[in-house]
């Protein structure tokens, strides 16, 4: 069988980078009084309150280079995640809790990942491996609360706000970084949560953040295959 390789590690990793472009961006609110604070207290706001969530949902998708990343995760504050990633076409779904990641790929993942012989193996299958260090490593971050939200809410350029809109139902107000050009759109009702972070372009586009706080369960999957044993041979 052939070495498996981490697909996601170089795009979803600039996928972080963008997001973290991204929704520096800032926020603000009316309903909720966030309006009348600045940029910057409206971003560090956002970001003690999302850093203090036990749960979020994050979707969307991004292009990095040549590569078209999707994304639909349901996110656990220190435990871990689960959800679908796509890159290209290829796509797996994830799980990880704490120190152990799980992913279950489509065929044509399992074909880009081990050949064709494997995939026919590896059908249907988890695969695990340790998610700090390996081929999977590259999901960790993106199934970390923590780690997401500070990548995403932190560093920014100068910050003008927008006007309020009304995004899938929800009132929002944006805050646009003017040298990254994204803009970062929080609730001006109820608690000021993130809601959405877009920029278009070259490396641009869009991460939703929702139902935060709501139940999520998060189970190891029976009978995944070792990695290191696929590496090894045995």
């Amino acid at each position: 069988m052939r070495r498996p390789h981490s697909l996601a590690a170089g795009p979803l990793c600039a996928l972080l980078l963008a997001a973290g472009a991204l929704a520096a961006c800032g926020s603000s609110s009316n309903g909720n009084g966030v309006a009348a604070k600045t940029p910057n207290e409206i971003i560090a706001g956002a970001k003690v309150l999302a850093d203090a969530a036990s749960s979020v949902h994050v979707s969307g998708s991004i292009v990095s280079g040549n590569s078209q990343i999707a994304l639909n995760l349901y996110l656990v504050a220190g435990k871990g995640g689960r959800g679908q990633i796509s890159e290209n076409g290829l796509s797996f779904e994830v799980i990880r809790i704490h120190g152990t990641a799980y992913i279950k790929g489509s065929p044509a993942f399992y074909r880009h990942l081990a050949g064709a012989a494997a995939a026919q193996l590896l059908q249907g299958r988890w695969l695990k491996a340790p998610a700090s260090s390996g081929s999977l490593a590259s999901l960790a971050s993106l199934t970390d609360l923590r780690a997401l939200l500070d990548t995403t809410l932190t560093g920014h350029g100068t910050l003008v706000k927008g006007t309020t809109t009304t995004l899938n139902g929800q009132k929002v107000l944006g805050v646009r970084d003017t040298s990254e050009g994204g803009t970062l759109y929080v609730a001006t009702t109820g608690p000021p949560y993130p809601v959405d972070v877009t920029k278009g372009g070259t490396g641009g586009g869009r991460i939703v953040f929702d139902r935060w706080n709501q139940p999520v369960s998060i189970t190891a999957p029976a009978s995944a295959i070792d990695v290191a044993q696929l590496q090894s041979g045995h």
